[in-house]
């Protein structure tokens, strides 16, 4: 073989090599040495003057964004030890889904179609106290996180039983989350007192508190279901460690009701007379306030989190969300638990919360999908109280990004990025996902989940649910 022709190969190699290592010519050009660089795509900043860069770059070192700018300035500046080629996606801050019950997607589809209360206390709390172990929540977790990190979910908010294994799951799975345990005056599958479950929140709290990614927190489920006495320790407990308190209120007319039958006022204006509501707590739902409480919340800035589709599907009613953004107050987006949802995407909550506003208010200007989009990032952190941390592309905050597909037959043409995003994009467009600096999932495979085994144990809970709830003599579903 000629001295040319032994050439050939070696050609091919370091054109390949230069290809796939941008990296190492940076370094050569002696750029600044970080951990991930991801060049090419649009990306959608969401800060404050909401930025967008057509063809942009990212620098990532130890977990957080280091520079934001266009390709070229950073493919000049920075050497990445990973690079991630985003030509043809659009780049957003990670999705942040405010309001979750995770395991409950081990009970998608169970009970459809019945109003909350009946949804509640005729089939829900009954699966839960025969099915509910540490088993059934890792598995759930482990179900839930794999539909969310491919959703491009990179932070939830939770409120569930055995939280620590929840917490345990998502942290192995290298998710953000703020977790709650859940402090109820009923015996459930974790604690069957409230002393027990303060107990558990204390630990629980204690051995997550600093962590890169769990935000620990405590759950008091709801005013119609913790006394006064215990949402006031709850208060006192968010005092004296600094958690965050997770919880639902007015979430429908009859709580509302129900609370003025009972305590001679609404839930939010009862919760704040006992000296509950402050600046650590997560709202979700809120269907029913009046403008006073509106006021209220705003005033002693609790977060909100809005759940169109669960409160569609249930018949709780429509948030006053245009009102609240008018208003001022902290609101993001959450799916609820998927047994009344029935999935865990933010995209159909987005194109949900847009739709549903302008139909419901009569106003097609109501909700803009710029608007949606602040919902499910830069507005969703603010409601969880982590703006500082996430909810935007921006030097210094976390570096958790979502890689979206443009080049998909319902995405051609484009003209407005915000339209797309909302009203055109689905979850299994997501092609990249980043939590922390740390690849979670690239090019649609999972990292740090194991779909088939998740796939596998989720499937034998099927049949032990059913089990479970089947009366003597009763065939299978």
């Amino acid at each position: 073989m000629s001295k040319r022709l032994w050439l050939v190969p070696v050609i091919l190699l370091a054109m390949v090599l230069n290809h796939c290592l941008p990296d190492a010519s940076a370094q050569r050009r002696g750029g600044e040495p970080v951990d991930l660089v991801v060049l090419g795509g649009a990306i959608v900043t969401m800060n404050a003057t909401r930025q967008l860069i057509e063809d942009g770059g990212i620098a990532v070192k130890g977990g957080r964004i280091v520079a934001v700018g266009s390709h070229a300035d950073i493919a000049r500046r920075y050497a990445g030890r990973q690079t991630v080629d985003a030509t043809g996606k659009t780049i957003i801050p990670g999705l942040v889904n405010g309001h979750t019950h995770i395991p409950m997607v081990l009970f998608r589809g169970l009970a459809d179609d019945l109003d909350l209360q009946d949804w509640l206390t005729k089939y829900i709390f009954p699966a839960e106290a025969k099915n509910v172990t540490e088993e059934f929540v890792r598995a759930g977790t482990r179900l839930g996180l794999a539909e969310m990190v491919r959703g491009g979910t990179t932070t939830y908010c939770d409120m569930y039983y055995f939280e620590d294994a929840i917490a345990d799951e998502t942290a192995k799975a290298g998710v953000r989350a703020v977790l709650g345990e859940t402090v109820i005056d009923f015996p459930v599958a974790d604690n069957k007192t409230n002393a027990e479950a303060m107990a558990y929140v204390e630990r629980f709290v204690k051995k997550w508190q600093g962590h890169d990614l769990i935000v620990p927190a405590i759950a008091p489920h709801a005013p119609y279901t913790v006394s006064e006495d215990h949402l006031k320790a709850a208060r006192a407990f968010s005092d004296r460690t600094g958690a965050p308190i997770v919880t639902h209120i007015s979430e429908t007319k009859k709580e509302v009701d129900d609370s003025i039958k009972a305590k001679g006022t609404s839930p939010i204006e009862y919760l704040a007379r006992i000296g509950f509501l402050n600046q650590r707590v997560i709202a979700a739902h809120v269907v029913w306030p009046t403008a006073n409480e509106l006021g209220i919340l705003q005033r002693l800035g609790v977060g909100v989190v809005h759940n169109p589709q669960s409160n569609m599907k249930l018949a709780a009613g429509v948030a006053p969300v245009p009102q609240m953004l008018r208003d001022g107050l902290l609101v993001g987006l959450g799916t609820d638990g998927a047994a009344s949802n029935n999935d865990l995407s933010m995209w159909e909550e987005m194109d949900t919360a847009a739709k549903l506003h302008k139909v419901f208010s009569g106003d097609p200007k109501v909700i803009s999908a710029q608007e949606a989009l602040e919902l499910a990032t830069i507005r969703g952190a603010q409601a969880l109280h982590l703006e500082k941390e996430i909810g935007s592309i921006e030097t210094g905050k976390r570096a958790d990004l979502a890689l979206v597909e443009r080049n998909e037959l319902h995405l051609i043409p484009s003209y407005n990025l915000y339209s797309d995003l909302v009203y055109a994009t689905k979850a299994s467009g997501v092609q990249t996902v980043i939590i922390n600096g740390r690849i979670v999932m690239q090019n649609r495979r999972l990292l740090t989940l194991d779909e088939a085994v998740i796939k596998a144990s989720a499937r034998v809970f099927r049949e032990r649910i059913l089990k479970s709830l089947r009366t003597p003599g009763e065939g299978t579903r």
